[in-house]
């Protein structure tokens, strides 16, 4: 994997919005996977910016889901439908048509799995997808001990998960679903370009099993190991835990501008 060590979260965020802006440029109907939570929100902004300021045409883009709460109600400001729709879609000035998520209100759910994976696949794919991870070392909501070949699917969330999303829920972990559907690990390795953001103390010792450990189902983003274009942007928190961080610094620092992530 590329591994970025960047000053900040901002400093991160831009460059990956201008790695989904260079990919704009050169595939304008692209279709981009976003991630939900607080640590990609500064992407969407440098994206949304870049667009503003007329330096990409995201006219023709198209975004997709990563994953998505079983049983909230339609349009609950929690759901991750609208959280996109909130953080990305709109700031981007694009028509909801040009969004697509699996339905985790619908009544049979593991046929909404199945219908989603297959949206995705006659979508062509997706290009570029953003992942954010868990202090557990999950992505998406694979949780340890997910398959590494695994498909969109129905996942329990394990208390951890759950008490790290209470934020959102006005910290109330009784609020936060048991159950989520999620790209699976095999479906994620499918996107043509894989890039992970992590921001934090909190998240370095995950970063460290991904980057440096073996690949193990307990550390489930350690899968983007095994992928032929995975990239890691990572803050000076997050880097903390990893030993060879200044061989990353100086293998970014050399890198040709123009080759980009």
């Amino acid at each position: 994997m590329e591994v970025v060590i960047v000053p900040d979260a901002d400093a991160g965020g831009e460059i990956i919005a201008e790695a989904m802006a260079g990919l704009l440029r050169r595939k304008p109907e692209a279709l981009l996977g976003v991630a939900t939570g607080s640590t990609p929100l500064p992407v969407y902004r440098a994206l949304a910016a870049k667009a503003a300021a007329g330096d990409v045409d995201v006219s023709r883009a198209r975004i997709c889901q990563l994953d998505e709460y079983v049983g909230l109600p339609a349009g609950h400001p929690e759901s991750y439908r609208s959280v996109v729709l909130r953080e990305v879609v709109e700031p981007l000035g694009l028509d909801e048509a040009s969004f697509m998520g699996p339905d985790g209100s619908a009544g049979d759910v593991p046929a909404a799995c199945a219908r989603y994976e297959r949206e995705l696949a006659e979508a062509g794919g997706v290009d570029l997808q953003l992942l954010g991870i868990g202090t557990d070392g999950h992505i998406g909501f694979n949780e340890p001990c997910s398959s590494l070949a695994s498909r969109t699917r129905i996942k329990t969330l394990t208390r951890q998960t759950r008490a790290d999303n209470a934020r959102f829920f006005g910290g109330d972990i009784d609020q936060v679903p048991h159950h989520v559907i999620t790209q699976g690990i095999g479906t994620i390795l499918e996107a043509r370009h894989l890039v992970l953001l992590a921001t934090g103390e909190n998240k370095a010792e995950a970063v460290a099993q991904t980057v440096e450990g073996p690949l193990s189902a307990m550390v489930p983003a350690s899968a983007l190991q095994t992928h032929p274009h995975a990239t890691v942007v990572v803050d000076e928190a997050a880097a903390s835990g990893l030993k060879l961080a200044d061989y990353f610094r100086a293998t970014y620092e050399a890198k040709p501008h123009w080759q980009g992530l």
